[in-house]
């Protein structure tokens, strides 16, 4: 597996199952990070930062949020099963989901330390971003 570089974002996530035929709450798509939301004939699943998440009993916070630098060709294989096998090897679990252009990973806050020395130890470039206007 080559080298990866895996951004740490900032912030809080939060990932919600809400029923199949539920409106997509009003706003989320509005909201600055990442957002996802996947609708099956059983759920409507939803990624989103903890701040603009649905006020339901199904959501869990306390997720941080891991991309992998992308672009990435599609024909590049085996990202994600060696991110989260080292993960694994190192008793992280993980929520994990594709968009067009790259691979993230969700992991909870409690495991955040662990996650990133599980990733650099396995020669993956982890940096951690800040939120714009920090001073860091």
């Amino acid at each position: 597996m080559r080298r990866l570089v895996v951004d740490v974002r900032p912030g809080d996530y939060s990932v919600a199952r809400l029923a199949p035929d539920a409106p997509v709450p009003a706003g989320l798509l509005d909201a600055s990070g990442l957002v996802s939301v996947t609708r099956t004939p059983d759920e409507l699943s939803i990624v989103c930062p903890s701040g603009v998440a649905p006020a339901d009993e199904s959501t869990k916070g306390g997720w941080r949020l891991l991309t992998v630098r992308g672009p990435l060709e599609f024909t590049l294989t085996g990202i994600m099963a060696a991110l989260s096998g080292e993960l694994a090897a190192a008793g992280v679990s993980l929520f994990a989901l594709s968009t067009y252009d790259t691979d993230h990973l969700l992991v909870k806050d409690g495991d955040l330390v662990r996650a990133v020395r599980a990733l650099s130890e396995a020669g993956h470039q982890v940096e951690q971003q800040h939120p714009a206007g920090s001073d860091r």
